[in-house]
């Protein structure tokens, strides 16, 4: 399909304008097939290389494969390619590299030409957008609500099993929305055993990547340009089994609470992780948990894991889809069957551990004689469920706890660990910690500041101002409460 005739001769004259022509014909002839096949024309017509490139997908299309970063690049820095013609086409940058004997008239020409097809391509494209996209919000809902077969039927993928959802929230949806559809070009014909559903069931952005127990990364590459771009911050959870759908949902949803500009997509498996959890006994740290845990049904610990990953119940009931009235009427029925008071910092920080503990080994006192065995096991699994409000004795009181919580809150002036301790009491609420340390809330939050940037850590993660919380009690010599504060008189303060 190489083109013959233009060395030589420019884009004048009836030799010319009838290459022209022909030139037009086969780009045509091509974009009635694929956006791939325009492409691959337009590089045999220039003898040369080219490239569609897209700001988040990188390179859209490329003829041959092999200069697909080369168009991104000189999409991205022209002066660094002179020898290339760039044109905008359809939200893109069409790259196009001739041969050194192609007359750049004729470049010219096959570079505007393909450009407007890219157009009437996009707009075609655009006509057909809203309903595919009502139709993956559709499917999105129907695997929320447990229709895994019709879902995969309708799909035609026999080989998908699992999924990987994205949630995203930002300040303009509609558009980032766009801009994905576009760069992941969505279908749902399974291509390479994996299938992409994109739409926005509520007041945010749900990408499904529907897949075979694994992905290539690129819906996540994708999904961090995009919020780097737009400002966008999201979550990520799984590759977990389709019917599991509605569990990566709702930790999708918690794990974007955690994201900062700083880490714009968060995935849920290192939301709550633990620093502490790793350096407790694993054997009674285990079995406190199960015995804690014991009264809860799965569905009961996953409420509140979400719950207390968010930081709140209407944040809870957004990531679950449930309504915030809904969520305060089970959390009143757990803490009742648990006997213990949710609504308190320490049972909270407590519960998070227990809920992110390993499972129990049962083999692991294998070894020991019948009676030691049962004496271990009367010992660290009690006939009820162990009580929320207090550790186990040789849980946190090992050299390794100690040392880290002496590391992680150490150092801390008075005035700061009172503050800080106050503000975790009062579950992260600035106004009520205030009132009580008798301090104006200004004041309050530039000491939480530099208790954070002393700390290191985000304040802002749920999981992390449990941990601290933890921390302070296991280091706490004196009584943290307002009282305590050092004052010289008024409101002015002395480090002690």
């Amino acid at each position: 399909m190489s083109s013959t005739g233009t060395t030589g001769h420019g884009g004048t004259g009836p030799r010319g304008a009838r290459h022209e022509r022909e030139a037009s014909a086969r780009l045509l002839r091509a974009a009635t097939l694929s956006g791939a096949h325009l492409i691959a024309e337009a590089a045999s017509l220039v003898q040369g290389w080219a490239v569609l490139a897209d700001p988040i997908a990188g390179a859209v299309y490329s003829t041959p494969a092999a200069a697909a970063a080369d168009g991104v690049h000189a999409a991205a820095a022209p002066l660094e390619h002179p020898h290339c013609t760039r044109h905008p086409a359809a939200g893109a940058v069409l790259v196009l590299a001739p041969a050194p004997t192609v007359p750049p008239g004729h470049t010219c020409h096959v570079a505007t030409t393909t450009a407007a097809l890219l157009e009437v391509r996009g707009r075609r494209a655009a006509e057909l957008r809203g309903e595919q996209m009502r139709l993956h919000t559709t499917l999105i809902r129907l695997l929320l609500a447990g229709h895994t077969a019709a879902v995969t039927e309708t799909l035609g993928g026999n080989r998908l099993t699992h999924v990987t959802v994205y949630r995203l929230a930002g300040p303009d949806l509609p558009t980032a929305h766009e801009v994905l559809w576009r760069a992941a070009r969505p279908s749902i014909a399974p291509h390479a055993d994996a299938c992409t559903l994109i739409g926005r069931p509520d007041a945010e952005l749900v990408v499904a990547e529907l897949h075979h127990g694994g992905d290539d990364g690129r819906i996540l590459r994708l999904v961090s340009r995009l919020s780097e771009r737009h400002h966008l911050l999201a979550g990520m959870a799984g590759p977990l089994p389709l019917a599991e759908m509605s569990t990566a949902h709702s930790d999708a949803a918690a794990a974007r609470h955690s994201a900062t500009p700083d880490c714009r997509v968060v995935p849920a498996d290192v939301v709550g992780t633990s620093r502490l959890a790793p350096l407790l006994p694993a054997v009674p740290y285990a079995r406190w948990a199960a015995s804690v845990l014991r009264p809860l049904a799965p569905a009961h610990q996953h409420l509140l894991l979400v719950w207390l990953r968010t930081g709140s119940k209407p944040r809870a009931a957004a990531a679950l889809g449930l309504s915030a009235g809904t969520v305060r009427a089970r959390i009143r029925d757990l803490s009742r069957l648990l006997g213990a008071d949710l609504e308190d910092a320490t049972v909270q920080a407590h519960l998070l551990l227990a809920l992110r503990a390993p499972a129990p080994d049962l083999d692991a006192d294998a070894d020991l004689s019948p009676s030691s065995r049962s004496r271990s096991r009367g010992r660290d699994c009690p006939a009820g469920p162990a009580p929320l409000e207090a550790l186990p004795d040789d849980l946190l009181d090992t050299e390794a706890a100690r040392s880290w919580a002496v590391g992680l809150v150490g150092g801390l002036e008075p005035h700061l660990r009172i503050a800080l301790a106050c503000w975790l009491r009062h579950h992260a609420r600035t106004a009520p910690a205030a009132a009580e340390l008798h301090v104006h809330r200004t004041t309050l939050a530039g000491w939480l500041t530099r208790c954070a940037e002393h700390l290191a850590r985000n304040l802002a993660d749920a999981t992390v101002r449990a941990e601290v919380h933890l921390a302070l009690k296991a280091t706490r010599n004196g009584p943290d409460d307002p009282t305590a504060l050092p004052r010289r008189g008024g409101r002015t303060y002395r480090r002690l």
